[in-house]
């Protein structure tokens, strides 16, 4: 999958991050490649989240480098990511519930025609995004409080995918949802893998990693215990490093 020719869309290299002398990430390196997706695993407070939020903006790295495409980047705002093509999508989706999708999609971005916000051509834009990831998506011209959960992490999806995103955080996106909706999620992650897109996964549940993603990366107090396949590994291999704290052997 990633082959030694091609150059990871993310390298994060010995990253540290500490806060009040407290090493919540301690020398971490880890990469992504484009149409691939990592899987970040570890108890509350490994330090997965915090790593994550120095891509996404929300933290600054203390030491280390961040190489985006191959080239050395400072990442010192959310800004700053999404100028490098980042998005993040949080649990909490961040959606005004009282919009629909389209007035979402657009928020803080509208399109303007003649002075004004440009409502036709928002939806159509919205839909055609929609039809590439969500064909059976219908509901437009409701607000998003009345979308199941699987439907409003579309919308999120859409909106970042709109905007050009090639590296995609994702913050425990099935975890309030139901089997059918963790399936229309799935199926969304692999629609954004097949355009190229990259994601790091944050997850706790060990089944949705081993079925979604190619890779997994687990952390322990702040450090790296390792990076697997997870075709070269099992659910308990995977439970061992999270708890334990030390790789398999075979995956060495």
């Amino acid at each position: 999958m990633t082959g030694t020719a091609r150059t990871p869309l993310v390298e994060l290299r010995d990253i540290s991050i500490a806060f009040g002398g407290i090493k919540a990430v301690d020398h971490v390196s880890i990469d992504l490649y484009p149409g691939e997706v990592v899987g970040l695993l570890g108890h509350n407070g490994a330090g997965k989240s915090t790593l994550i939020k120095c891509l996404s903006g929300a933290y600054r790295k203390d030491s280390g480098q961040i190489l985006i495409n191959g080239e050395a980047v400072e990442i010192n705002n959310p800004r700053d990511a999404r100028s490098l093509n980042i998005e993040t999508i949080y649990q909490t989706l961040a959606l005004a519930d009282n919009l629909d999708a389209s007035s979402n999609l657009f928020l803080g971005r509208e399109l303007i025609a003649n002075g004004l916000v440009d409502d036709a051509r928002m939806e159509a834009e919205t839909r055609k995004i929609m039809g590439r990831l969500n064909p059976n998506f219908r509901k437009f011209n409701v607000p998003v409080s009345a979308l199941s959960g699987g439907q409003r992490q579309s919308v999120a999806i859409a909106r970042a995918v709109y905007f050009n995103a090639r590296i995609l955080i994702m913050d425990e996106p099935t975890a309030a949802l139901g089997p059918h909706e963790t399936q229309m999620v799935a199926e969304l992650i692999q629609e954004l893998k097949a355009q190229g897109l990259g994601i790091f996964l944050i997850e706790h549940d060990i089944h949705n990693v081993m079925k979604l993603c190619d890779r997994a990366s687990v952390m322990k107090n702040g450090r790296l215990v390792g990076t697997v396949d997870v075709n070269e590994v099992t659910d308990d291999d995977i439970l061992g490093m999270i708890i334990l704290g030390k790789k398999p052997a075979k995956a060495a």
